[in-house]
């Protein structure tokens, strides 16, 4: 596999974007290969193009299939493993929307909820109370406001997110 210029462009910067993430480079390299290819790649296929190590490729491809942006199929005639991510940018979206929840979100939600049922919060002041109270509603509030947003199909979605934008610049007109 060659890769062109524009591929190799699109990949070198999402690659560089995982990183500010919190995300592997050579993962995130990977994914993007995955999404411009469009098809089922064979691993020593993606470490050729990405000239990566094939171990690196292996691992990778595990922290994908983690995440669900990556899945194992099987091409006719070839015995190797192949895999592919889907090519529709809102379920990739939702997709690493989820995952990131689970794996920030959620067990932040848990330690403000445990904490303020905890025995150890009545030696806190107020203010520290009030704070961890306000920060458990934001996030209880952001996130059942984004659970409902990911429910929508992507064109309802995107009529929602027009109509905010709308509502968003007369409210900055009147203040």
């Amino acid at each position: 596999m060659e890769l062109t210029p524009t591929a190799e462009k699109f990949i070198l910067h999402w690659g560089e974007m995982g990183s500010r993430w919190g995300v592997n480079r050579t993962v995130a390299q990977i994914h993007a290969l995955l999404y411009l290819e469009g098809r089922p790649v064979a691993a020593d296929e993606i470490a050729e193009a990405l000239g990566v190590a094939r171990s690196n490729v292996s691992n990778s491809l595990k922290e994908l299939q983690a995440w669900r942006l990556a899945k194992v199929v099987h091409v006719m005639g070839d015995r190797r493993d192949h895999f592919e991510t889907s090519t529709d940018v809102w379920e990739l979206f939702k997709l690493i929307v989820e995952g990131r929840r689970q794996r920030e979100i959620d067990p932040t939600l848990t330690m403000l909820r445990d904490t303020l049922e905890g025995p150890e919060i009545a030696n806190e002041s107020r203010e520290t109370e009030q704070r961890i109270r306000d920060t458990l509603q934001f996030l209880e509030t952001m996130t059942t406001w984004s659970d409902e947003m990911l429910r929508l199909k992507p064109d309802t979605l995107m009529k929602a997110l027009g109509i905010g934008a709308k509502i968003s610049k007369v409210v900055r007109r009147k203040s």
